[in-house]
């Protein structure tokens, strides 16, 4: 018969089906325990989701999706595919898969929005970034595992001016683009190698945190909203009246948000946040965007003198499936600050970095024909890519590149 609980022992709900190994019989090993999870026998359990998240760790996913009525889910190189070894979720598993490692905002979030994202994370797991949320009725899952460490900014395939800017004593730089794009990866790689190369105080403010940074030769203090401070715009502002050298923001969405961040570039910080948008053009106008129409010429004035460089980034796929990255780079020089104040159109800037090189600029298109150029990825892939395939498809042929 087994043993039977005691009248007072925590209540149990299964989490997900599996097996410890590829040949054993599917079982049902993943629990929560409602309240402390030693049993009166003393053998002692705990939430398994860990056990779904090593699994995925093993077979070198990157991302892990949890939902009713299939089996754990993974991304490897960008397929999807199912996790062997588990039986399809029931709502009570992905419930219990998200309440066993929410944390209390997350928690609070959730009950109050439907949704939340935070991150979780072990020692000999690492750190996930994770995105909870209602759909149907029940509670779906999203974790995206986080590679511990930096790589460098030539690991990234990263242009050559991003050191420079993370050289930067203050000022304003953004890296842009859509979600899955990288810009987590690019900005953690720039503290890092402030971090490492330069004696400075650092704080980051994010949501949820990310990336752990121990101190090298700077440093580092992490805050996490929700957690260590109540939103983004009060711990610039609070890092204006201390001894900090390097601000990082994980991402700029709201004016009160914008307006520390301008501030704080204004007042001799080194700023460092990510918006989600597409190109440097469509970045300036969505930041003026934020603040009313008569704060708009001020704002306009004050990005036009504080924006170091922004970085918009896109990842395209190699023949062996592998991504490589695409920037299109503005730097700060004066016909930038013209068109910054003007508020032209998108076109125009397009033209000014396309001319200016030498300040370090380079347009998709550029990035996008260098990539080819190098034999890194095909004519084909980019054109789909490249805001004038003609033009692009025109400069490949006549450097020698065989277009079909």
């Amino acid at each position: 018969m087994g043993h039977e609980l005691p009248w007072n022992a925590p209540r149990r709900s299964c989490l997900a089906t599996g097996r410890s190994d590829l040949g054993a019989k599917p079982q049902r090993h993943i629990c929560r325990y409602d309240h402390p999870t030693t049993l009166s026998w003393g053998i002692a359990l705990e939430v398994k989701i860990d056990e779904v998240l090593e699994r995925a760790v093993t077979v070198g996913a990157s991302d892990v999706h949890l939902k009713v009525g299939s089996p754990p889910i993974v991304r490897i190189e960008r397929e999807l595919r199912r996790l062997e070894g588990f039986e399809k979720l029931r709502p009570d598993d992905t419930q219990a898969c998200a309440e066993s490692i929410f944390t209390s905002k997350a928690a609070t979030e959730f009950k109050d929005r439907g949704t939340s994202d935070f991150a979780y994370g072990k020692p000999e797991l690492g750190r996930f970034r994770v995105t909870a949320f209602r759909q149907r009725g029940s509670v779906s899952m999203v974790l995206r595992r986080v590679t511990a460490g930096s790589k460098t900014f030539a690991e990234l395939g990263l242009p050559r001016i991003v050191e420079k800017m993370a050289g930067t004593k203050s000022g304003l730089v953004l890296i842009t683009g859509p979600s899955g794009s990288g810009k987590t990866t690019t900005m953690s790689a720039m503290i890092d190698w402030i971090n490492s190369n330069r004696g400075a105080a650092i704080l980051t403010v994010e949501d949820p945190i990310e990336v752990l940074h121990p101190d090298k030769r700077s440093v580092i203090a992490q805050r996490e909203v929700g957690v260590d401070t109540a939103d983004m715009a009060s711990a610039i502002r609070e890092a204006m009246r201390h001894d900090t050298d390097v601000i990082f923001v994980s991402e700029i969405v709201d004016r009160e948000t914008a307006k520390a961040a301008i501030d704080a570039a204004e007042t001799g910080h080194l700023v460092i946040s990510s918006m989600r948008t597409t190109d440097p053009a469509e970045t300036v106008t969505r930041l003026v965007s934020m603040f009313a129409e008569s704060e708009q010429p001020v704002v306009r004035s004050q990005l036009a003198a504080q924006i170091q460089a922004i970085v918009s980034q896109r990842l395209i796929e190699t023949p062996e499936g592998s991504q490589v990255m695409a920037t299109e780079v503005m730097t700060n020089n004066e016909r930038a600050q013209e068109w910054i104040m003007g508020g032209g159109e998108g076109s125009f800037l397009v033209d000014i970095i396309k001319e200016s090189g030498f300040h370090g600029m380079q347009t998709f298109d550029q990035a996008l024909l260098q990539h080819v150029m190098d034999h890194r990825v095909a004519i084909d892939s980019v054109l789909p890519h490249a805001r004038n395939a003609h033009e692009m498809r025109a400069k490949a042929i006549s450097a020698g590149v065989a277009v079909a």
